[in-house]
């Protein structure tokens, strides 16, 4: 926080690991705190836009919380105020580009390595970090490892992936150090929830996790730290929004060769896929919103709606679960978000940003989670050094074709190549169906008591039918939406009393 000549300037981190709130006090004043309770009381849900970011995706509005009449400074902005004026956004995302990824790659290089051996060495004592088997919990070990004593834990069980298993041993041998495997059965599957009531302010995905949570973090409980790889996809890697920004550029041609090696490498069509990806280009974020607004209005949609390749807002199996009322809710918050001038129009700008936005929504909702497990969380590929190296190199110098995470090997050349040529990654897909199968009568029972099907906005039986073929292995396609769904209801769940009262 900075003051100066009766303004004051306050901001968090750029991914949004520190949340920001202000809302509304007395005459032209704004108050603001780090944590929502502390600016309202009681805090009232907002069910239309909860109910909109299960249809469409939250980075749609990231100046919004899911509380009425509290506002969020999103990451990568300040907020300045002026007495006697409205608040004002004022962007710090500012970072010099780089042409290339070569040009950029040791900058992020050596801020990666001290976000991670910092607080590595200011614990002054064993720390401890999660190990997927995976690209960036690996590499976060691996730097941790050269800065002090590491106490490295991972999950697996039946429906894991053996591959990453094998690689998180593999990682730990060559480190030389502690390792500690949990292995889950049944009372670990996803969707239990806590049961302490600690739901944060928002719901999060990492809340259907918790048996598995308390189950592999127990043995790094109340050491200074854990280190985490969340957030290295969004840094280390682009989606498809850049080859969209090539076509806003105008460069067809380089666009659409990638586009085909892309789809060659996966043994598709690049035909309908470079489709989608033209449309994004000659739509742009403005009319996809309005666009999305009219189809919703039109409704009702159809559960199996998709859409292949990036897309600026995207009707997935949620928008299907939504009633006539809902549909039209959410249509009007669209309509409103189109018009928003923060907003990037480059694609690429866009969705790194609204990735790291959720990244950092995620983290910070899994804070109360990590308190109540005597854990203390670090995520270095959110620190901020980190963010504004990595987003200083275009976004489709960091997009891997043929290599995976190509910043990733780059930036650490000592890195072992049997790590960082790895091209796969495991899925949680089988292991999401297999908790589905499990809660099944308990996660319908959460659903219909949910104060999103009270009031109208979602359809119980759409989302009944969608469950139980989830929970066969028969719809794998929604099992993302589901998930949003069953811990926005858990989240909910916690605020019937005030929801009730606001009725």
């Amino acid at each position: 926080m900075a003051e100066t000549a009766g303004q004051r300037f306050v901001c968090g981190d750029l991914a949004g690991v520190r949340a920001l709130y202000h809302t509304p006090h007395g005459d032209e004043q704004v108050a603001w705190a780090t944590q929502a309770r502390l600016l309202e009381r009681p805090l009232v849900p907002d069910l239309p836009l909860l109910a909109a970011r299960l249809a469409v995706g939250e980075h749609h509005w990231p100046h919004r919380t899911p509380y009425e009449k509290i506002q969020l400074v999103p990451g990568g902005f300040g907020l300045l105020l002026t007495p006697g004026a409205p608040p004002q956004l004022v962007d710090i995302t500012g970072a010099p580009l780089v042409d290339d990824l070569g040009e950029g790659a040791a900058q992020f290089g050596q801020a990666l390595a001290e976000a991670v051996r910092r607080p590595v060495r200011a614990a002054g004592s064993e720390v401890g970090a999660d190990l997927s088997g995976g690209l960036d919990s690996s590499a976060t070990v691996l730097l941790a490892a050269e800065a002090g004593q590491v106490h490295a834990v991972t999950y697996t069980d039946g429906y894991t992936s053996g591959e990453d298993a094998s690689f998180a041993a593999r990682v730990a041998g060559h480190a030389r150090i502690r390792h500690t495997v949990a292995e889950g059965d049944g009372q670990q599957l996803p969707f239990t929830f806590p049961t302490d009531g600690a739901r944060g302010d928002g719901p999060v995905f990492a809340a259907a996790n918790w048996a598995m949570d308390a189950a592999y973090l127990a043995p790094v409980a109340g050491l200074p730290l854990q280190l985490t790889g969340h957030g290295g996809d969004v840094v280390l890697d682009a989606s498809p929004a850049c080859w969209v920004r090539l076509l806003q550029d105008g460069r067809r041609r380089e666009a659409h060769r990638q586009v085909v090696a892309f789809a060659r490498l996966r043994n598709t069509a690049p035909g309908p896929y470079f489709k989608t990806l033209k449309d994004a280009a000659s739509t742009g974020r403005r009319g996809s919103l309005e666009h999305a607004s009219e189809v919703l209005k039109r409704g009702p949609l159809a559960p199996s709606i998709t859409a292949s390749g990036w897309s600026w807002c995207r009707l997935g199996a949620g928008a299907s679960w939504l009633t006539e009322a809902g549909r039209h809710q959410v249509a009007t918050l669209l309509r409103q978000a189109a018009h928003n001038q923060q907003q990037p129009e480059q694609a690429d700008v866009f969705d790194q940003w609204a990735a790291l936005r959720a990244m950092g929504a995620s983290a910070r909702g899994w804070a109360p989670h990590g308190q109540a497990l005597n854990v203390r969380p670090a995520y270095p590929y959110l620190d901020n050094q980190v963010v504004r190296a990595a987003f200083a190199i275009p976004a489709l110098a960091r997009r891997g074709l043929v290599t995976y995470k190509p910043l990733l090997r780059a930036a650490l050349p000592h890195l072992p190549d049997w790590l960082v040529s790895r091209r796969s990654k495991g899925s949680f897909t089988a292991q999401r169906i297999a908790g589905l199968a499990r809660h099944h009568n308990r996660l319908d029972e959460l659903i219909v008591s949910s104060p999103l099907v009270g009031t109208g906005l979602i359809d119980p039986a759409a989302v009944r039918v969608a469950l139980g073929q989830a929970a066969r292995g028969q719809n794998a396609t929604a099992i993302a939406d589901l998930h949003q769904l069953l811990v926005t209801c858990w989240w909910l769940s916690g605020h019937q009393a005030v929801l009730e009262a606001a009725c």
